[in-house]
């Protein structure tokens, strides 16, 4: 562990401050219900929190509509709420990285309230006004353009039309954007998540995108002019220095319309230090599409593996978030564990940083919603064809009492059904359940150097089974999962094969169903 780096080695764990702990009785999860159970995550092994928006916001997008970059909204408590969950969190060797929310702001912010008072506002081109409006769709539906009958022009918007785009291209833009990095580094932050980045520069020109094939608007486009922006790479670099003079600071991207290539090409030592490139889920949320066989996982890790070593970046993997149906909901039947023990397993002895979502390591599914209680946008807007991303915010379930002992009021979001078979509690005390493999799993990462930065080889396996190695110098771990239904037998690379860690107890080199082994070379 001497060289034990926590944003490449450890693993950080998602919360949605919303639906983690209500600490105050009014159905809404708080920072102070996040600081009463962070010995939990100390105890499950976790390095990092990435906290999503708990800033002052309409709601418009659940938190992704901020209206005040530098302040904690009341609801979920106080600035001294949050320096006390700082001091915390650092008391347990726990790091704090937060979700920043850069491309737009809330049609409530302070800066987009004074851009649209009139043409002649300082602000006014911190926001992007056009007379006409191009052919840009918002990723939500419909026009990326609103107009505003009080100046007489249209804005843009990439989301919903309460979710203007800053104009990255004005320096005081910037300026004021560099200066939320500095505002929450000061406060001891660790981290950030950057939503959306390479959305940030739009063409100086706006033409219209190009047209291509596809069923709504916006993915009738060709999304050449509105991302992917040159002048990205030399923000990235300024913001790289200010991250850097501040010892062990990092940032993460979630990179729009994510592939490996796009990925890297936005990491390095004066870029970010990561970017997602979703591997084994899809971003497409009216389109998704879920393969899940040894096959399909084997050829994405191959390829993610080539790009990212090739260009010398490390990786990360996610296999959900707040934006997408959970694990045990895409590939699990009904209360059935074994897809999400597989799952588990890949996150977390892949090569790469690995994130979890609240839950994910008791298996959440998601909430299923009538029409009138849908409160995603995009799924108020698109329902039934797609049913927005409420499904997966639902409470944490903590126990078997009312409300999954989440709140003590009725929580934002119904509590799911099975919260009484299906809780931290419960699983805590089974010693067969996800949760204790899942501790058991970030214990071997801590104790083994070979699956936080070994070498990823590819072993040849029967189909339906998946099998490879992390390896460095003078340590080999092998894992070898069994996707199906069936018992196999795999023939082990030379050597004497200790287990480290199974789910069914079976011998090395015997599979059975839907078992997994870890074994170390002695």
């Amino acid at each position: 562990m001497k060289d034990f780096l926590w944003w490449r080695d450890g693993v950080i764990y998602q919360i949605y401050p919303r639906s983690f702990a209500d600490s105050n009785g009014d159905g809404l999860g708080d920072l102070a219900g996040i600081i009463s159970r962070l010995d939990y995550l100390a105890d499950l092994g976790i390095d990092a929190i990435w906290l999503s928006p708990f800033y002052p916001t309409p709601d418009k997008d659940f938190g992704y509509d901020i209206s005040n970059y530098v302040d904690v909204d009341p609801r979920f408590g106080t600035l001294a709420d949050f320096d006390r969950l700082v001091a915390e969190t650092h008391r347990r060797g726990i790091r704090l990285i937060l979700d920043l929310v850069l491309n737009h702001t809330s049609d409530q912010h302070s800066w987009f309230l004074e851009s649209r008072s009139s043409r002649d506002n300082p602000k006014r081109d911190w926001f992007i006004w056009r007379d006409q409006p191009n052919n840009w769709q918002a990723s939500f539906g419909g026009q990326a353009w609103e107009y505003d009958p009080v100046t007489g022009q249209y804005y843009l918007h990439l989301f919903t039309k309460e979710q203007p785009d800053v104009n990255w291209r004005n320096p005081d833009v910037r300026k004021a954007q560099l200066d939320v990095f500095r505002f929450w580094m000061e406060r001891g932050v660790d981290g950030f998540r950057l939503d959306v980045f390479n959305a940030y520069f739009k063409h100086p020109g706006l033409p219209d995108n190009p047209p291509k094939f596809g069923l709504r608007g916006f993915d009738r486009q060709r999304h050449i002019y509105d991302i992917d922006q040159p002048e990205m790479i030399p923000f990235l670099n300024e913001m790289r220095l200010l991250l850097d003079s501040y010892p062990e600071r990092y940032a993460v991207g979630e990179t729009y319309f994510a592939t490996p290539q796009k990925t890297v090409s936005y990491c390095g030592p004066d870029k970010l230090h990561a970017a997602f490139s979703f591997d084994f889920t899809s971003m497409d949320l009216f389109y998704p599409v879920y393969p899940w066989n040894p096959c399909w996982v084997m050829e994405q890790v191959i390829k993610r593996e080539q790009t990212f070593n090739a260009a010398g970046v490390w990786p990360t993997t996610v296999m959900s978030n707040h934006d997408l149906p959970r694990t045990a909901s895409r590939y699990a039947r009904g209360e059935n564990d074994s897809q999400p023990f597989l799952a588990m397993s890949l996150l977390l002895t892949l090569r790469g940083t690995p994130f979890i979502y609240y839950g994910e390591e008791i298996g959440l599914r998601d909430i299923h919603l009538r029409h009138s209680e849908i409160l995603d946008p995009p799924g108020k807007k698109y329902w039934p064809i797609y049913k927005g991303r409420d499904g997966c915010r639902s409470p944490m379930q903590w126990n078997d009492s009312t409300f999954a002992g989440f709140s003590t009021a009725k929580p934002w979001l119904p509590v799911h059904p099975n919260y009484i078979r299906r809780n931290v509690a419960s699983q805590q005390a089974d010693p067969d359940s996800l949760f204790n493999f899942t501790k058991k799993l970030l214990a071997l990462r801590k104790e083994i150097p070979a699956l936080r930065r070994g070498d990823f080889i590819p072993l040849e396996t029967p189909p339906g089974m998946l099998a490879y190695l992390r390896q460095i110098e003078g340590q080999s771990v092998l894992v070898a999962m069994n996707f199906g239904g069936r018992n196999f037998k795999f023939t082990l690379p030379d050597g004497n094969w200790r287990v480290l860690l199974t789910t069914t107890k079976d011998s090395p080199g015997t599979l059975n169903p839907y078992e997994i082994q870890l074994l170390i070379l002695e």
